[in-house]
């Protein structure tokens, strides 16, 4: 069963660009991982606990793999899930979401949504693709992710990360 694809178009805000993600209240920077989410994370992320895709659906994609990411040290607290494929030229972002805890006003953590799109860029990179990734946008989000991102529009709400935007973000996030 394929999911619904108008759930297709990445609906989250890069609320800061930070080196890691920050906690809100502290401003302490704390170090993240990014690795394979199980099918034990996946049975919490739901509507029910305020995750807004369809997850478990997601994961059941043959053509993709979800990532979670966490702060280092706590692997099973869910700071954010990625959901994309590897392409023979790019890497292709079919879903993103902060948890819960991180959107709104009282978020706990900013800088998600950088961290995932930023990881994507590093996966390309570093499979032979130059950062290249591409993925749909909701409308509403279009300019936002061409000035947070430097993501480029290229028309019926088709976005690309070329390699000096990604490379921009790479090294904001993963310093060597």
């Amino acid at each position: 069963m394929m999911p619904d694809q108008s759930a297709y178009h990445l609906d989250i805000v890069i609320d800061h660009l930070t080196n890691s993600i920050r906690q809100v209240h502290t401003g302490e920077s704390l170090s993240t991982d990014i690795v394979a989410a199980t099918q034990e994370d996946i049975k919490v992320v739901t509507k029910m606990n305020k995750w807004h895709f369809p997850w478990n659906t997601e994961f059941r994609q043959h053509d993709r793999t979800v990532f979670k990411l966490v702060v280092s040290g706590q692997p099973d607290v869910l700071q954010g899930l990625v959901s994309l494929s590897d392409m023979s030229d790019h890497v292709y972002i079919h879903l993103a979401e902060s948890a819960p805890v991180n959107f709104g006003p009282h978020k706990l953590y900013e800088g998600v949504g950088g961290n995932l799109f930023a990881w994507c860029c590093k996966r390309s990179w570093d499979n032979g693709n130059e950062g290249f990734v591409a993925f749909q946008s909701k409308t509403r989000l279009i300019v936002h992710y061409q000035e947070t991102l430097g993501a480029i529009h290229i028309g019926n709400n088709k976005m690309i990360i070329y390699p000096e935007a990604a490379l921009i973000l790479i090294n904001k996030y993963f310093k060597s």
